[in-house]
C-alpha cells in the first residue's frame, strides 16, 4: 500500500500588530498582548467605532529587496515580509532550491483594497485621469503571490486562494495536497491583509465592529476588531527536511474543506463540524487525540454560540476537555491572515506544549460553555492541535497540526 508523503513545517515568519517575526510573536501571544489601539491610518470620526490592529512599526523596505516598493501595495509588502521571515526561519536560502519546484500559495480576503480605495478617490474628487496603468497591475488579488513568488524567484505552482476569513488554511490545504502529490518540493504558505477602509466601513455598517475590545466567548462581547497581518509557514516534505538537517516545528498532517450553502454571512454550523471531521480524518487522529483548538473565534455573538455548538458536534465529549482559544481577542481579525497567523500560533503551540489564552475573557455565557483558556496562557501537552476557519460565503476550513514523532 502507497504511503502518503508527510509534509512538515520548518519555518514560520509572521507580521501582526503584536510583533514581528516568529519569537517575538510568540512571546506577545503567551503573554495575552493586546494589538489593539485606536486607528491611525485613516480618520475614523464618521464611524462610531475607532478601534483597529493595525502593524504600526513595519518597514517595507526591510524585507522587499529585489522589485520597487512602489510596484506594489501593502498587502503585498506584508506578504513578502512574512515569507522572507519564514525562510530566514527555515534556513532555506534561495539558492538551495529549484525554483521549478519551490511554489507560493496565499489566502486574502481583501487583495490590494488601498488601490480600489485611491481609484475611488480620485473617481470621487472629478480627477478620473490621474487613475493610471499601476491600478491594472497592483488591484488584482492574485498579484500578492506573483509578488512573492517574483521576490525569490519561485518558478513552482503559484496562487492566490480569495476565500475570505478562511483564506490561510484554505492555501495551507492546496500547499499540502501539491507537496503530497509531488507537484513541488516546498511550498511557502499563508495569508495577508492590509488594513482597510473598505473592510472597516463594511463591518461598521453591519454593527459587527466593537467599541473597544474583542471579547471571544464571553457573555457581554460586542463584536469583532479589524486589523491586519500576514503569516507564512514553509512547508517541506519530511525526506527533504530530514535530507537537509531542518529545524521542524510541527507535522501538517490533514485538512478538511466545506460549504454551507446556506448564508453569504450567517454561520450554520453543520459545516465547519463536517470541515473538523474531514480533518481529523485526513490526519488519521480522533477527537480524544486533539490537545488544543484554535477557535475562529471573532467576538460576535452568533459566530462563537455557532461555533461553540460545532465543536461539540464534531468532538462529542472530548470537547469539554480540550482546550480552545482565540487569539483574534489580541490582534483583532485579520481577514484573509488570520488563519494563517492561527496556523502559526498552533505548530508553535505543537512544539512547545503551550496553549494561547482568550485575554478580555470576563463573564461565562451559558450558550459558549467549553474551556476557552481565559486570560492565562497554560503549558500543558499538545500532541495535535486543530486550526479552526470560517468565513462569509459558508467556506470553511480546518487544519490539523501534529507534534513530530518517528
Amino acid at each position: 500500500m502507497e504511503t502518503r508523503p508527510r509534509v512538515v513545517v520548518t519555518g514560520i515568519g509572521v507580521v501582526t500588530s503584536i510583533g514581528i517575526g516568529v519569537e517575538p510573536f510568540w512571546r506577545a501571544v503567551l503573554a495575552g498582548q493586546s494589538g489593539i489601539s485606536r486607528v491611525e491610518s485613516f480618520d475614523t470620526g464618521r464611524y462610531a467605532v475607532h478601534m483597529g490592529g493595525e502593524v504600526k512599526a513595519f518597514d517595507a523596505a526591510a524585507y522587499v529587496r529585489r522589485q520597487p516598493l512602489d510596484s506594489m501595495a501593502r498587502a503585498s509588502h506584508l506578504a513578502i515580509a512574512a515569507a522572507r521571515l519564514a525562510l530566514d526561519d527555515a534556513q532555506l536560502s534561495i539558492e538551495q532550491l529549484d525554483p521549478y519546484t519551490a511554489g507560493v500559495a496565499m489566502g486574502t480576503t481583501s487583495g490590494e483594497p488601498a488601490m480600489i480605495e485611491k481609484f475611488d478617490d480620485l473617481e470621487m474628487a472629478g480627477a478620473r485621469d490621474r487613475i493610471g496603468p499601476e491600478f491594472v497591475g497592483q488591484y488584482p488579488c492574485h498579484v500578492i503571490a506573483a509578488h512573492v513568488g517574483s521576490e525569490f524567484g519561485f518558478r513552482g505552482p503559484n496562487v492566490v486562494i480569495p476565500t475570505a476569513c478562511a483564506a490561510g488554511n484554505y492555501a495551507l490545504a492546496h500547499a499540502l495536497d501539491t507537496l503530497r502529490s509531488g507537484a513541488a518540493d516546498v511550498m511557502i504558505a499563508g495569508g495577508s491583509d492590509s488594513f482597510s477602509r473598505i473592510t472597516y466601513t463594511g463591518f461598521a455598517r453591519l454593527g459587527a465592529i466593537a467599541p473597544e475590545q474583542c471579547q471571544p466567548f464571553d457573555l457581554n462581547r460586542k463584536g469583532m476588531i479589524p486589523g491586519e497581518g500576514a503569516a507564512v509557514l514553509v512547508l517541506e516534505r519530511l525526506d527533504r527536511a530530514i535530507a537537509r538537517g531542518a529545524t521542524m516545528y510541527a507535522e501538517l498532517a490533514g485538512y478538511g474543506l466545506t460549504c454551507d450553502a446556506h448564508h453569504m454571512t450567517a454561520p450554520q454550523g453543520d459545516g465547519a463540524t463536517r470541515a473538523m471531521r474531514l480533518a481529523m480524518a485526513d490526519a488519521g487522529v480522533e477527537p480524544t487525540d486533539v490537545g488544543y483548538i484554535s477557535a475562529h473565534g471573532t467576538g460576535t455573538a452568533v459566530n462563537d454560540r455557532i461555533e461553540t455548538m460545532a465543536v461539540k458536534a464534531a468532538f462529542g465529549d472530548a470537547a469539554y476537555t480540550v482546550p480552545i482559544s482565540s487569539i483574534k481577542s489580541m490582534l483583532g481579525h485579520t481577514m484573509g491572515a488570520a488563519s494563517a497567523i492561527e496556523a502559526a500560533s498552533c505548530a508553535l503551540a505543537v512544539r512547545d506544549d503551550a496553549i494561547p489564552p482568550t485575554i478580555h475573557y470576563e463573564s461565562r455565557d451559558p450558550e459558549c460553555d467549553l474551556d476557552y483558556v481565559p486570560n492565562t496562557s497554560r503549558r500543558q501537552p499538545v500532541a495535535v492541535a486543530m486550526n479552526n476557519a470560517y468565513a462569509f460565503g459558508g467556506n470553511n476550513a480546518s487544519v490539523i497540526f501534529r507534534k513530530m514523532r518517528a
